[in-house]
C-alpha cells in the first residue's frame, strides 16, 4: 500500500469506491503491524465546497450513499483538482460518462499530468459528442498509453457496496501488474474481484448491457412473456 490514490467525482459510485479502497488501506496497514501515520492515502476530489466541509465535520457524503462513514484518517477530501492529481499514482476516474468530457476540461487537465500515472476508469457508457469508449477517449485527447490503463466493471451496485454485500469486481487492462495492482487495493472481505486483457470488450458490455435491459423492459410493456425475454436474453448475452 505504498501508493497514492485519486478517487475523481461525488457520486453514489464514487462514494463506494472511497470506501472499499479506504477499508483495505486501512486493513492492510493494521495487519502489518505497521506504526506509522497513514497519511492519507487516498484523495477524493470533487467540486462542491459544501459537501466537502459537510464531510470533513460529519463525515459522510450528505447526497450519496449517507451511511458510509468517511475514514478521514485514510481519506482527504480536495477541492483542487490539480493537487490530486499531482499527489496521485493511481487515479480513479468515477465521473459519469455524460459528464466526464466537461469536468476534465473545466479542470483544465492536460496530457502532462498524466504522464507516468495509471488511470482507471471506473466510468460506464461512452463520452457524448466524441462517441467513444473512455479508453480510447484518454488515449486520444491525453496521450494515456494501453499499458497505463485499466477498467473496473461488473453488477456491482453502489448501495449494496455500503452493506458489505458480496460482490465481485473485473479489472481490465492490457499490463498485467496494473490488473494485479487495482485488484489487491480492491479485494476485501466483501470484494472479490476477476481479472482480464480486453479493456474494449468490457467496456463495450457495461454500454451494451443497458441497451438489453431497454429492449427487455419494451418487451416487458408489449406484453410478452418469460418465453420470449429468455431469448432475448440468450442472444443477446452470444
Amino acid at each position: 500500500n505504498k501508493h497514492k490514490i485519486a478517487i475523481i467525482g461525488g457520486g453514489s459510485w464514487a462514494t463506494a469506491l472511497v470506501k472499499i479502497f479506504s477499508d483495505n488501506v486501512l486493513a492492510t496497514h493494521l495487519t502489518s503491524g505497521s506504526t506509522g501515520k497513514l497519511s492519507h492515502y487516498v484523495e477524493w476530489w470533487m467540486r462542491d465546497a459544501e459537501t466537502i466541509e459537510n464531510i470533513n465535520k460529519f463525515r459522510r457524503n450528505p447526497n450519496y450513499l449517507s451511511s458510509i462513514e468517511i475514514n478521514l484518517d485514510v481519506v482527504k477530501v480536495n477541492p483542487s483538482f490539480y493537487e490530486v492529481i499531482k499527489n496521485a499514482d493511481i487515479i480513479v476516474m468515477a465521473i459519469p460518462a455524460a459528464f466526464l468530457k466537461d469536468a476534465l476540461q473545466e479542470s483544465k487537465l492536460n496530457r502532462s499530468q498524466l504522464k507516468d500515472k495509471t488511470i482507471v476508469s471506473a466510468i460506464k457508457g461512452i463520452v457524448p459528442g466524441n462517441n467513444q469508449i473512455i479508453s480510447t477517449f484518454f488515449s486520444n485527447h491525453y496521450d494515456v498509453p494501453a499499458v497505463s490503463y485499466a477498467t473496473i466493471s461488473g453488477p456491482c451496485h453502489a448501495e449494496e457496496v455500503a452493506e458489505e454485500k458480496l460482490s465481485y469486481l473485473t479489472i481490465s487492462s492490457q499490463n498485467n501488474e496494473i490488473s494485479k495492482i487495482v485488484s489487491r487495493y480492491l479485494e476485501c472481505r466483501y470484494i472479490k474481484t476477476l481479472t482480464s486483457e480486453d479493456v474494449a470488450g468490457n467496456e463495450f458490455a457495461a454500454i451494451l448491457k443497458n441497451i438489453v435491459a431497454i429492449a427487455s423492459g419494451i418487451c416487458h410493456g408489449v406484453g410478452f412473456g418469460d418465453n420470449f425475454q429468455a431469448v432475448l436474453i440468450a442472444n443477446a448475452i452470444r
